[in-house]
């Protein structure tokens, strides 16, 4: 079976569609790598569609911190002013239509959503990072795995010829034989495409932005792309 990570969607569902059919796969693991809200205006759809995906394959939802925000909201009317000028606007205003027993059945999705998940190939899938040189299991802080940036800084700046055997070399990174993130567009570094450092790969091409959500298969690398999302939301701003 075919383990397969799909990058951040950010309620951008039509794109996410779009990805899935271009892939066409027959027996596949799916690891959603979390943010599934908050940019287009999708996002009470892009729930229900990954609650209905669920049905009928092999799929691990990882949390991210915007589904952690948008459950706040749902569960506790936390309508953070910060969140709703981040994308959580146009997802309050995606569950206006919804119902009461329908937003009980996404709050039990989101409740579920998984802080991290290793494999059986030793591969950790994570949506921000881990700041504990113990591993995510040790975190004190659990909510750093859906918010920390550092991970993936330290790898962007980490001299490619350090060896891991160095002394020096971060001890975050020698737990996993992969670990795959999302949360920092790549687009800040100028890619449109998944980009790996040390053992480190980050799936999110910016989707909430003007990027594309991305499908990379964990063992081949091989990669599917949508189109650029806003140009599937024409009459929309996503979080620009």
């Amino acid at each position: 079976m075919q383990t397969v990570v799909i990058g951040d969607i950010h309620g951008g569902l039509k794109a996410l569609k779009q990805v899935l059919q271009k892939a066409d796969l027959n027996d596949a693991k799916y690891i959603f790598i979390g943010d599934y809200v908050d940019g287009w205006s999708d996002s009470a759809e892009t729930i229900r569609f990954l609650m209905d995906l669920k049905k009928k394959n092999d799929c691990v939802f990882i949390r991210g911190n915007h589904d952690e925000l948008l459950y706040n909201y749902l569960k506790h009317k936390d309508d953070n002013p910060t969140w709703l000028e981040h994308g959580g606007a146009v997802t309050v205003e995606s569950y206006k239509s919804v119902s009461k027993k329908e937003k009980k059945e996404h709050i039990k999705f989101l409740s579920s959503l998984e802080n991290y998940y290793v494999d059986h190939k030793n591969r950790l899938f994570v949506h921000a990072g881990f700041f504990s040189m113990h591993g995510p299991q040790h975190e004190y802080f659990p909510n750093l795995m859906y918010w920390d940036r550092t991970l993936w800084e330290m790898v962007c700046a980490l001299d490619p010829d350090l060896s891991k055997d160095d002394p020096r070399y971060p001890k975050r990174l020698k737990h996993f034989q992969e670990i795959f993130i999302g949360h920092t567009p790549v687009t800040r570094i100028g890619s449109d495409v998944p980009v790996n450092f040390a053992n480190v790969w980050n799936v999110d091409t910016g989707a909430g932005f003007k990027g594309r959500i991305t499908m990379l298969d964990a063992d081949s690398k091989q990669i599917w792309q949508s189109d650029p999302v806003f140009e599937l939301y024409p009459d929309e701003t996503g979080r620009n």
